[in-house]
């Protein structure tokens, strides 16, 4: 007990820390590059936050526990979009550019949304199991590939975000700022570990079922990097990194860990996941439709008062969970 205590400590020291070197490397990179701190967020950042999420999922399909490695990945998103969003809007309006709103935040959409046909065996195609194949998976893969392809081409344009007050960015040699992202991503990953071996513990200790534990402890957890990487990056004005974390992690979270663990192990589905799909869905549009109702000068922006509002839904979401068990 002791020893998980201690590591579920270390693990917070580890996550603020990873995530402080994260964002500062990432933006002086961006900087020095001249590459948009959205791709920055799209790709490295998104991937280092993703890594907690990859692990566990690995590991529980491997021991079989495909509720748990689902629910990790559809609760991530859910707390991705209205938790930690929420909490970055409360700090820092968020501001959104175009190309996100129109582009990164539905292809967000078609991710999950074309995870709803491929696990819904059953109720799509009237079979006797729901699962997610191997070739559901490598067809996730080939998804994740086209939004690779994306991300390059925007990166080509080398066009330093205008919103973005460059001149506040402390600008270091590549290898000093690549040596810092090493590091945030590393401090990330085994802060993330340990926070969730050390949640796993106490959540089998009380006796919660695998479905219960991936989308709520384990979901938590494994998003705490995005959450640590997010409040650094309001409080240092990196909008542009928070909302690139936030949508770059769920398609990650679907089209490549998900995918990836699918394509290694297939996964059975519950049927009962559907609501968190649906969750998944909703929350995405109810972001959508936040950003682009706004006028004037709160156009394009995820504002404090939505914040409030996402973390609202999430208190009752988690409600809902307990209830439902």
């Amino acid at each position: 007990m002791a020893l998980y205590v201690f590591l579920f400590i270390i693990g917070f020291i580890s996550l603020i820390k990873g995530a402080d070197f994260l964002v500062d490397g990432s933006a002086s990179i961006a900087r020095r590059l001249g590459i948009s701190s959205l791709v920055i967020g799209l790709t490295v950042v998104a991937f280092g936050t993703s890594a907690p999420e990859l692990v566990v999922n690995l590991i529980a399909s491997f021991q079989g526990n495909t509720d748990l490695a689902i629910g990790n990945v559809l609760g991530s998103n859910i707390s991705n979009t209205l938790l930690i969003l929420g909490v970055a809007a409360l700090i820092y309006p968020i501001a959104v550019k175009d190309s996100t709103i129109w582009k990164e935040i539905p292809f967000s959409l078609l991710a999950v949304v074309a995870l709803f046909f491929m696990a819904n065996d059953i109720l799509i195609d009237g079979a006797d199991l729901s699962q997610i194949s191997r070739s559901d998976g490598m067809v996730m893969l080939g998804f994740f590939v086209i939004f690779v392809v994306y991300l390059f081409q925007i990166a080509k344009k080398g066009v330093l975000d205008p919103g973005l007050d460059h001149e506040h960015i402390h600008k270091e040699s590549i290898g000093v700022s690549s040596a810092k992202i090493l590091a945030g991503l590393v401090g990330l990953t085994l802060g993330g570990k340990w926070i969730v071996d050390g949640a796993i513990y106490f959540g089998e200790y009380m006796g919660m079922s695998q479905a219960f534990m991936g989308l709520t402890i384990l979901a938590i957890g494994t998003s705490l990097p995005e959450l640590a990487t997010a409040v650094v990056a309001a409080r240092k004005k990196h909008p542009d990194i928070i909302i690139g974390n936030v949508i770059g992690s769920n398609i990650f979270n679907i089209l490549l860990v998900l995918a990836t663990t699918a394509t290694i192990t297939p996964l059975s589905f519950s049927e009962a996941l559907n609501h968190d799909i649906i969750m998944v869905i909703a929350t995405t549009f109810l972001l959508f439709f936040f950003i682009v109702q706004g006028k004037g000068h709160t156009k394009n922006k995820l504002l404090k008062s939505q914040g409030v509002i996402f973390i609202s839904i999430y208190i009752g979401y988690i409600t809902y969970l307990v209830i439902r068990g």
